[in-house]
């Protein structure tokens, strides 16, 4: 079953303007529940511009997008910021925790700006997946950097999001962390049914996937099963 899906989606920046650039052709892309895609390219391909999109960061230039079958750039911004909120988490490279506040306080703020309480079984499953239980009195200050972007991740888990976008989640990371944190988030989707869409340049993590998506020149040149052998050219 589709997640999400585009339909003749697409990006001009400066459009109007002396020097327009077309970030994203239209592209039709299906997203199926509880799979990991892995969005790959080289700088310049369109790949952050796509998961800026996908997660209503940024307006695209035409086409429409739908999560849930809900044509996102039909509702309001309250409805929008609602929707990424619920439905929608984030992981980039930087890790964006707020140092004066305890780890646990970091994962449950998307939650509390929400005005929600907190699924206590779940946080407890959550933070066990990522082996940071003990951590949670502690400050970011405190942690190495795979430790802060486990943390990032459980924030951005914690409101039980359908879809999980990550921007080079590992970028900041040496590679031993890098693959202990990826394989935490692997684990810990695949564990609460959430689909994940990771944006890398990296051969190696977007191996990790189980399916690669590859873009160059702003469209699909490439979707497969990993395993599969690459398609030609």
């Amino acid at each position: 079953m589709d997640i999400l899906r585009t339909e003749g989606l697409y990006k001009i920046y400066n459009e109007g303007g002396a020097n327009p650039v077309q970030a994203l052709k239209p592209l039709d892309l299906h997203i199926e529940q509880g799979v990991f895609y892995a969005i790959i390219g080289r700088s310049g391909s369109g790949k952050s511009t796509l998961l800026q999109i996908l997660g209503g960061l940024d307006r695209p230039s035409g086409g429409k997008l739908y999560i849930e079958d809900q044509s996102v750039f039909d509702l309001s911004n309250s409805e929008l910021c609602r929707l990424r909120r619920r439905r929608i988490g984030f992981v980039f490279q930087a890790y964006n925790l707020l140092e004066e506040h305890t780890v646990k306080e970091n994962i449950l703020m998307p939650l509390h700006l929400d005005g929600r309480d907190a699924d206590r079984e779940f946080l407890d499953e959550l933070v066990e997946a990522l082996e940071i239980g003990d951590k949670l009195d502690r400050y970011p200050d405190q942690l190495s950097g795979g430790e802060q972007q486990r943390v990032a991740i459980a924030r951005a888990l914690v409101t039980k999001p359908a879809i999980l976008l990550a921007d080079e989640p590992t970028g900041n990371l040496d590679p031993k962390t890098g693959d202990q944190v990826l394989r935490h988030l692997k684990t810990v989707a695949a564990r609460f049914g959430q689909t994940i869409l990771l944006v890398t340049h990296d051969m190696e993590i977007a191996a990790m996937a189980d399916r690669t998506i590859r873009l160059h020149g702003g469209e699909v040149v490439e979707a497969r099963e990993n395993g599969a052998a690459p398609a030609a050219g």
